[in-house]
């Protein structure tokens, strides 16, 4: 429910008018874009203001971009369900064009943290690698990945876990924490201005053996991505 939605039968009409926009939205009744403002207003049979009010709940609640001179349009959300795969798997099963750029590789000795959750030996190597992940040209997530030198011969030109499953490698269980953390000024990248709120995801994936392979930590722009996850 929106913030601040008042209970059914009471409440300030753009509040009612945004929950029904909303239902409407998540049934995939409108896209990719809305109908221009007058249009939309008549067809709902509300006054232009209240319809503004609307869509600017919806728009801070990321279902909406309004772009001025352009229109209001439906904005897209990759939906992760709880399952172990990666990025590039994730984004092709939602028909997403998955992209990752590079932003830096680098193989060194583990770090404590690094050692500690990898178990490794200070003197053991790693590799490290920052990317930028984007679905359909958009950035989504900023990622910090760190492996155990013995887990990679060279650089993987596509998905990390398909490089890794190549090798009898592929992970079958992981460990994920999630948190909201400001933007910094660094995640401009993502699109976002500093302060803005991110998903922080950090992630420990293990093989069938039990040795940890992989430390993620990655921040998802909260209005691109969302976690589902069952509970039985």
């Amino acid at each position: 429910m929106l913030r601040g939605m008042a209970p059914a039968g009471g409440g300030p009409k753009y509040l009612a008018l945004a929950e029904r926009l909303k239902l409407a939205l998540l049934r995939g009744e409108y896209g990719p874009s809305l109908p221009p403002e007058r249009a939309l207003a008549q067809g709902l049979g509300v006054s232009r203001d209240t319809l503004r009010r609307a869509l600017a709940l919806l728009e801070e609640e990321g279902l909406l971009l309004r772009r001025r001179g352009s229109g209001t349009y439906v904005a897209r959300r990759a939906t992760f369900r709880a399952r172990l795969l990666g990025f590039t798997e994730e984004m092709e099963a939602l028909g997403v064009v998955p992209e990752t750029r590079l932003l830096k590789a680098e193989k060194g000795p583990a770090t404590p943290e690094e050692a500690f959750h990898l178990r490794l030996s200070p003197s053991e190597e790693v590799w490290r690698l920052e990317r930028l992940r984007l679905g359909d040209g958009e950035p989504i997530a900023l990622e910090r990945a760190v492996l155990p030198l013995w887990a990679l011969e060279a650089l993987p030109q596509g998905s990390l876990y398909r490089a890794l499953e190549a090798r009898g490698l592929r992970p079958v269980r992981a460990l994920q924490r999630l948190r909201a953390l400001p933007a910094r000024e660094e995640d401009r990248l993502l699109g976002v201005e500093p302060g803005t709120p991110l998903l922080y995801l950090e992630r420990l994936s293990f093989l069938a053996d039990g040795r940890p392979v992989e430390l993620v930590k990655s921040r998802y722009r909260g209005d691109r991505y969302e976690l589902l996850v069952e509970l039985t």
